[in-house]
Formats: structure tokens, sequence, C-alpha cells
């Protein structure tokens, strides 16, 4: 236990576009972790209205969704799963909580079973593997539109400030990832 509070059991992924916080989803997964992924709630959506899956689409949806239901909308969405996941899981990842709107629904939900991480790297870094990720790329002009949309609208900022921890992403993968298994080790943290 940490400081007298109970133990983790949700651990959430936080950082801008770029940063590797999916790769540490993705790595945290394959040791066993179970993944959940905010970003999917809007790829579904997007299905289910029959539109094509592009960058513009889902960011048409997640406006709509958070005009529709707020701007916690889609931490709304998620947090039965997230409840029934943590029926049948020791411990849970959450990839991708997003606005400060939703940090503070999950965070008055969960309490302090959940610690925050946030995954920080250079802009110009962000920026370069952002422009040569195999999957939707982005230019680094659509980067940058990017950050300001999510800073400025969606609150990003928000869960990446006040997390509980922050790894810095500035050198290689496999970096990244040893600071990760160091963190989810020192947490106590099982599968």
């Amino acid at each position: 236990m940490q400081n007298g509070h109970q133990k983790p059991r949700a651990l959430a992924l936080v950082g801008m576009t770029g940063s590797g916080k999916s790769l540490c989803a993705q790595h945290l997964e394959q040791r066993g972790y179970y993944k959940y992924r905010f970003g999917q709630i809007v790829v579904d959506e997007v299905k289910r209205r029959g539109m094509p899956l592009t960058p513009a689409n889902e960011r048409l949806v997640r406006e709509d969704l958070r005009a529709q239901d707020g701007i916690n909308a889609i931490a709304k969405r998620a947090l039965p799963v997230l409840q029934q996941a943590l029926n049948e899981h020791s411990t849970i990842i959450i990839d991708g909580l997003y606005g400060f709107g939703e940090y503070k629904l999950l965070k008055a939900s969960l309490g302090e079973t959940m610690v925050v991480v946030a995954v920080a790297a250079p802009r110009a870094l962000r920026y370069d593997r952002l422009a040569k990720r195999p999957e939707r790329p982005l230019t680094p002009e659509q980067a940058q539109e990017r950050d300001y949309r999510e800073i400025e609208y969606l609150e990003k900022g928000g869960p990446i400030a006040i997390a509980d921890y922050t790894l810095l992403n500035d050198q290689n993968s496999q970096a990244l990832l040893n600071q990760l298994d160091k963190l989810v080790d020192s947490l106590e943290l099982v599968p």
C-alpha cells in the first residue's frame, strides 16, 4: 500500500498524441493485464454510424458525443465497463484518459484505487514519431493542430499535470518500457 491508501487497481495512462502511452498499454496487456482503450468507444461509434474510420470522423464523433453528454461523455460510457473489469481482474489498464472532466469522474468513482501515469516526450520527437507511424500518420502541422485542439477543447493537459507519476519517453521504446515495468513492480500491481 502506498502512503496508507488502498492499493492501486486501475492505472490510467495519459499523455499527448505520440508520447508512447499506447505502447505502454500494449506492453502491459502483453504482461497479462486487462487493457481498456478509451478511444475504442469513439471507433465503435464511428463504425455504428456507418462512417469511414478516419481521424476526421473520429474527431467529429468524439466532439458530437461531448456536445450531447458533456466533456466527460467518453468516461461516462467507459465507467460501467471499467467497474465490471475490476470485478474480474486484479488490475486494469486504462489507455487514453483524455480530459480533466473524465479524470474527475473516474477519480470520484474509483478513488484511491486509481493512479494516473503520464507519458511525456518532447514535442519535436512526438511529431517525428507521428509522421513515421504506420497507422494514421500525421504531418507536423496536423499533429500541432491536434495538440492545440486537445488542450483547448478536451482539457487534455489536466490529467497530465495532475498525474501521480510521469515517465519520460525521450530515448527508445525499451527505455520507456523499462521505466514502466519498474513503476508497475514498485506499485505491486498484479494482472
